[in-house]
């Protein structure tokens, strides 16, 4: 097939949340065919799945340009840019109608389970880069399909696959077998049957990030009105002055104020924290839990756990495509350097685009939380200018493929991943390095609680 040919055919995005939308409307904007399969039964499936959490960036920075002009026709009407929107107020007000006005572009009930060269596998060279792409999927009844396409934008997130609480990336001992007492999302305290699973209860919360603070602050709030109820925060790391984040001087301001909630929860006495604690084991006390650590300790027995370790991308349907990723964060090799929380205590990220998240595999790309691998930092704006800047690629438009437009805002907080394993470099509150002077991303956490968006 020609490179003419391939033009006809569509771009395939796969994955119709907040990032996948946005490609959508970029490629309408640029003329350009897409064809959107989201497994789910409707839009941000995924965001649905966090309804309840709100974001901590405002209406103005988790709607995307391009998307807006779409919408415009159908007589959307745009937030109020200063508040503040759930999860569910996204998919209903922003994300839902966009998908709508996309119309038979996205198709629902779709699941990706593999994409390749037509005709070839990852090993041939002969004729690679002439073949479209075919991208296997599974209807919803089960009937296989095959769509063929000139690019593919992989925008399906990493919400399907959440980190587990072993300190070693690998399910700790007895945690699979634990899982009817174990979560890994924020709970829904609002939900009857959510609320009536800890209430009363002792329940461990695993993790630092802004999910953490969300699961501790909302428990302190259960712990105010049903006796009993306790947190116990578990963190590999020590507390130190970067532990809440940054605060009162967060240029995120609700952020911010999340992590003065989560420190209040643990000064009231309504959470306790434990410190330098690498989960090991996940043993039975009867109907309870006890968490053990790497060092041997073994804490109080805990009626449930939340996990909240950060998620990882599937790249199992991509097996037959030659990526260049990163050997420890999986994300793409250019964009690596740019996010590893192991070098950057800011977790400082610059703007970027089709030149970062090219790969080996000439048009296509991962794009979204997906992009950032194992990285623990994303910002819905991020991904908005990453797509802004691929389907002007794929337009052949290479001048405004490799322009900036963006600027993000700074956190105001410092420590990376590997900073914050270090109890004594945590407590000191020292970092070794600058501290948050240039444009920096957010912690995302669980598909975006309480976060400025994801996808």
């Amino acid at each position: 097939m020609s490179a003419s040919t391939n033009d006809r055919l569509p771009v395939v995005v796969i994955g119709a949340g907040p990032i996948g939308l946005a490609a959508a409307a970029h490629l309408i904007e640029r003329d350009i065919e897409p064809l959107v399969l989201e497994a789910g039964p409707s839009a941000a499936t995924a965001v649905r799945d966090w309804a309840h959490v709100r974001l901590f960036s405002p209406w103005a920075e988790v709607t995307d340009p391009a998307a807006e002009k779409l919408l415009a026709p159908t007589g959307w009407v745009r937030p109020d840019g200063t508040g503040y929107p759930t999860g569910g107020d996204w998919a209903e007000r922003y994300l839902q109608p966009l998908a709508d006005a996309l119309g038979d572009k996205v198709r629902y009930g779709a699941t990706v389970t593999g994409v390749a060269r037509a005709g070839r596998d990852r090993i041939v060279d002969s004729g690679r880069d002439e073949q479209p792409f075919t991208v296997h999927l599974v209807g919803a009844d089960g009937s296989e399909e095959r769509v063929t396409a000139r690019a593919v934008i992989d925008a399906s997130g990493t919400w399907s696959v959440p980190s587990p609480a072993g300190a070693d990336g690998l399910p700790a001992l007895g945690e699979k077998s634990a899982a009817d007492h174990i979560s890994y999302r924020v709970p829904d305290l609002k939900d009857p049957a959510v609320r009536a699973r800890y209430a009363g209860r002792r329940t461990a919360v695993v993790g630092s990030g802004a999910s953490a603070f969300t699961a501790l602050a909302h428990l302190a709030d259960l712990a105010r009105e049903e006796d009993g109820t306790h947190a116990v925060w578990i963190l590999r790391r020590g507390i130190g002055a970067n532990t809440y984040g940054g605060g009162e001087a967060d240029q995120l301001p609700a952020r911010g104020a999340l992590g003065l909630r989560a420190k209040a929860a643990v000064e009231a006495g309504h959470a306790s924290a434990v410190t330098g604690f690498r989960t090991q084991a996940v043993d039975r006390d009867g109907e309870r839990l006890v968490l053990v650590s790497e060092d041997g300790r073994r804490l109080d027995p805990v009626d449930e756990v939340i996990v909240l370790t950060g998620f990882r991308p599937d790249l199992s349907f991509l097996s037959e495509l030659r990526l260049g990723l990163d050997e420890r964060l999986q994300a793409p090799t250019a964009l690596a350097p740019l996010i590893d929380p192991n070098v950057h205590s800011c977790g400082t990220v610059y703007p970027h685009g089709v030149n970062e998240l090219s790969h080996p595999e000439q048009g296509v790309y991962l794009v979204g939380m997906k992009s950032y691998g194992r990285a623990p930092t994303f910002l819905a704006m991020t991904g908005y200018e990453q797509v802004r800047s691929i389907t002007a690629a794929i337009a052949g438009d290479q001048e405004a493929a490799e322009r900036v437009e963006l600027t993000l805002p700074e956190t105001g907080v410092c420590g990376g991943a590997g900073l914050f394993d270090d109890p004594d470099a945590a407590r000191s509150g020292t970092d070794g390095g600058g501290c948050c002077a240039t444009p920096a991303t957010l912690q995302i956490g669980i598909g975006a609680p309480t976060a400025s968006g994801g996808c």
